[in-house]
């Protein structure tokens, strides 16, 4: 893929772009219905993050929206087109897979957020390893408003942010502000709107200079440790910190920071 060139026509659910540093951007390009998450543009995001995993050139993976919001969650008009338990169970499958994707994968994944992101929108959101989001941007998981409780937004939501905060969002379905999302560790950023797509790009470049050997490695120690109880994720995190330590990267960057010399990384 070439660098700044964008890959995909207009017509396509998901526009694929990367550029000279290695960032990725992937672009819901279902505007008309606000990015909702049809089928067809899960299965492009799982096909694009499985591309990116096996791409050297790829460091950095952002997800955005085309047009006036971030995503709404699920297609309803497309789940009830067949309402069989075989149906719906395929589309909840699809994207589990996709958001477990986004957590296992190698490179880490920014959403930059505008407008709204609700349900599965917002479990997007809380799926991605950081979040960029304009100052007019809203979360809920309002799946019960319409008698549904979104049960997998809130897996990733429940690892987001505290248990009341989470319950109260899947409780009551009420929209919290970019602010407020911020306060809970649901975003990490919050910028003008004008300034969304420098924010998101210069947060991701930044990432993008590090050893992706030294990212790879940590994010997925990030993940698996979390989950484990104290003794076992300091015993887990002691090896991969050696596994780090025997890595060139890692021998390169504390020679050039002695050195007083930038590192040139070998990724390896």
């Amino acid at each position: 893929m070439a660098a700044n060139v964008r890959v995909g026509s207009d017509a396509a659910v998901l526009l694929k772009e990367r550029d000279a540093h290695g960032v990725l951007r992937l672009t819901m390009n279902r505007p008309a219905a606000r990015n909702a998450l049809s089928m067809e543009l899960m299965g492009e995001i799982i096909a694009a993050l499985d591309r990116a995993g096996a791409d050297a050139k790829t460091r950095v993976v952002v997800i955005a929206g085309a047009g006036v919001g971030f995503c709404p969650g699920h297609d309803l008009r497309e789940m009830r087109q067949d309402p069989s338990r075989e149906a719906y169970a395929r589309i909840f499958d699809r994207c589990s897979e996709m958001m477990q994707k986004i957590v296992r994968l190698k490179q880490p994944v920014i959403a930059e957020v505008h407008g709204i992101a609700t349900a599965a929108g917002c479990q997007l959101v809380a799926s991605c390893d950081l979040a960029v989001a304009d100052d007019d941007a809203r979360f809920a998981t309002s799946g019960i408003n319409v008698g549904l409780f979104c049960s997998t937004p809130m897996v990733a939501l429940s690892r987001a942010i505290g248990r009341k905060p989470a319950m109260e969002m899947l409780l009551t379905g009420d929209f919290i502000d970019a602010a407020t999302a911020k306060a809970l560790g649901l975003v990490n950023q919050i910028v003008p709107a004008a300034e969304l797509r420098a924010a998101t790009d210069a947060l991701a470049r930044k990432i993008a200079e590090k050893s992706a050997l030294a990212i790879g490695l940590g994010k997925e120690a990030f993940y698996r440790q979390i989950e484990m109880d104290l003794s076992a994720a300091y015993a887990y995190a002691s090896e991969v910190m050696t596994k780090n330590m025997l890595a060139h990267d890692a021998e390169e960057g504390i020679d050039a920071f002695i050195e007083k010399r930038k590192p040139v990384w070998r990724d390896a």
